[in-house]
């Protein structure tokens, strides 16, 4: 029955697959989702004969008898690459060229990491996520603001009713992981740092990719 056996992990494993790619074609339209890829690896061998012993005399098998016990899942890893920009009409839609996570607070006190960047404003004018999650560093846009900008570098600036010049509200920070795949998914487009990823290292967005 052991070839029943090897089968069966078989189906596990590919039905594994299918669940990475199932999760992958319903994520099509998530902001900001990383596709993940599966990988597999062969089972333990049962060594029926070791390549290299003696057959009789001076004779070697050269290849041995090594029966395979099957496969099974080594991982399920993200896929670091850049999405395609979408530009919207949300003037606090902001989007991540190349490496960093923005921070918010969650409901347990602990630093979340997220790439969607689908931000808006609660009902103190505090910056949060479509779920009301504070972004860190905090940052607020007083009611009295008619315009908001968003700098490259992460500079939030605002234009107070009846004044020409902008406002400095507040300084957007990335956190950057050395192992972006070791993080977290806690769903909702969050993620959390664990000891895979290594803790983070927080700087603003020009700075983030040569910060120590």
């Amino acid at each position: 029955m052991r070839s029943l056996s090897i089968a069966a992990t078989g189906m596990l494993a590919q039905q594994t697959n299918v669940d990475v790619i199932s999760n992958n074609i319903a994520n099509m339209n998530t902001t900001a989702f990383r596709r993940q890829r599966a990988e597999f690896q062969d089972l333990l061998y049962q060594q029926v004969q070791r390549p290299g012993a003696g057959t009789g005399g001076e004779a070697k098998s050269p290849s041995g008898i090594q029966i395979g016990a099957g496969v099974r899942t080594g991982g399920v890893y993200r896929i670091a690459e850049q999405s395609a920009l979408t530009t919207t009409s949300n003037r606090y839609d902001i989007a991540i060229q190349g490496q960093g996570w923005f921070q918010v607070t969650m409901p347990s006190g602990e630093t979340g990491y997220t790439r969607a960047g689908s931000f808006q404003l609660s009902d103190q004018g505090e910056l949060v996520t479509a779920d009301g999650y504070p972004v860190q560093p905090g940052i607020t846009v007083p009611p009295e603001a008619v315009d908001v900008t968003i700098s490259p570098t992460g500079q939030v600036q605002v234009k107070l009713d009846g004044q020409t010049e902008m406002q400095d509200v507040g300084q957007l920070q990335l956190a950057g992981f050395v192992n972006d795949a070791g993080l977290e998914a806690q769903g909702g487009n969050l993620f959390l740092a664990t000891a895979a990823s290594g803790q983070p290292n927080v700087a603003a967005p020009a700075t983030l990719a040569s910060a120590p």
